[in-house]
């Protein structure tokens, strides 16, 4: 985590630097304008808001890594692949219902577009999905 903190700090102060030499670049290389005109304002400030989001994700960072109380598994060298190892749940390889669920998000977005008759078939096969893919471990050759 730590490593990944000073990434972003680099970064950060990467793009304040090139904002810099952006902005005089462009005022060297333009003399015959006068006043704000000088400045180029979309690069300046789209380098510099890239500076601030790079130094708002390294403060996040750092906030993180030091409420963690320590170092994690994937940090240390030292370790082994079982040290960070948890439980993360339990899965369904088989299932099909996420398909269907993307299915009848897809079948909702083209009614959005093409025709408002294809809104209700796509909630009926959301519905379908979702109570599939909540219940799928109540029956059949999977159930509980």
């Amino acid at each position: 985590m730590r490593s990944n903190v000073v990434i972003w700090w680099i970064l950060a102060v990467f793009f304040l630097i090139v904002a810099a030499v952006y902005t005089v670049w462009h005022v060297l290389a333009y003399p015959e304008l006068v006043g704000a005109a000088r400045v180029e304002w979309v690069g300046t400030v789209a380098l510099l808001f890239g500076a601030v989001m790079g130094a708002m994700v390294a403060v996040y960072l750092q906030r993180v890594h030091k409420s963690q109380g320590g170092e994690l598994p994937e940090d240390i060298l030292t370790s082994d692949i079982d040290d960070g190892d948890p439980e993360v749940g339990e899965f369904a390889p088989w299932s099909w219902w996420p398909m269907v669920l993307a299915a009848s998000a897809g079948v909702f977005l083209v009614g959005m577009a093409v025709g408002t008759f294809l809104l209700p078939i796509g909630l009926a096969i959301f519905v379908i999905a979702i109570v599939g893919w909540v219940y799928e471990f109540y029956r059949g050759n999977f159930a509980r």
